[in-house]
């Protein structure tokens, strides 16, 4: 069966590829992460911490308009600078001292290329980029999967919600834990893992928010939210 991982339970995979297959009739192809290179997408996933999309996108275009969105440019730019530039994105001082620790390890280990960083197996360059100063799971899979093309999933908060919900995890389920079974459960395929993630992300904005909107939602009826609803 496409999709299906070594060591599946095949019920397990069989829904989860249903779930898939709901989102994606409905939403269709979501084209993520929006980035003109793979060096923006890295930037981005480390701007996005605790905040919207909109505006990651205005800090994205001050850094553009710096002339600094490439690993040279956020080399050599002051940490003051940096911080100015991502202003919109919030918390500024914090995510520019993240930026130039990214930069930096992306320099000291593979001379700024994400080409070279992305040539290093999977749980090796998972381990290292973890270890890189506010880089944390989310974050690091992000990277790994949007900018290097690796067969990691990304779970968020979106995660959690709409699959506990659905009764395919536990709400108390950690990220590797919910990691692990998305990759347990489904093939290693980056193309499948990109647009799940995004998939999700959508329905929980659009459908399962922390109050969900069961009535049109495209999941009502293999969702245990709806039914508790009903009673």
């Amino acid at each position: 069966m496409p999709g299906v991982s070594a060591g599946h339970d095949t019920n397990l995979t069989e829904r989860l590829l249903d779930i898939y297959a709901r989102l994606y009739r409905h939403f269709g192809p979501c084209n993520w992460w929006p980035a003109d290179s793979p060096f923006e997408v890295c930037v981005g996933a480390i701007l996005t911490q605790n905040t919207n999309w909109g505006n990651v996108e205005k800090a994205v275009a001050n850094l553009k308009r710096g002339g600094v969105l490439s690993p040279d440019g956020l080399k050599g730019v002051s940490l003051v600078a940096l911080a100015e530039m991502i202003r919109p994105a919030g918390y500024f001082n914090v995510k520019s001292r993240r930026l130039k620790s990214f930069v930096d390890w992306l320099w000291d280990r593979y001379d700024g290329s994400i080409d070279r960083m992305s040539s290093v197996p999977l749980d090796a360059i998972r381990d290292e980029l973890l270890a890189v100063h506010g880089v944390g799971r989310e974050t690091c899979d992000s990277i790994l999967l949007y900018a290097g093309n690796y067969p990691t999933f990304v779970v968020d908060a979106y995660t959690g919600r709409l699959f506990s919900r659905l009764g395919v995890i536990d709400g108390t389920a950690d990220y590797e834990t919910t990691r692990t079974l998305f990759m347990t459960h489904l093939q290693a395929d980056v193309a499948l893992y990109n647009e799940f993630h995004a998939l999700i992300v959508l329905q929980c904005k659009e459908f399962c928010r922390k109050k969900p909107v069961c009535g049109d939602c495209i999941l009502k009826e293999i969702c245990g939210t709806t039914a508790l609803q009903k009673n």
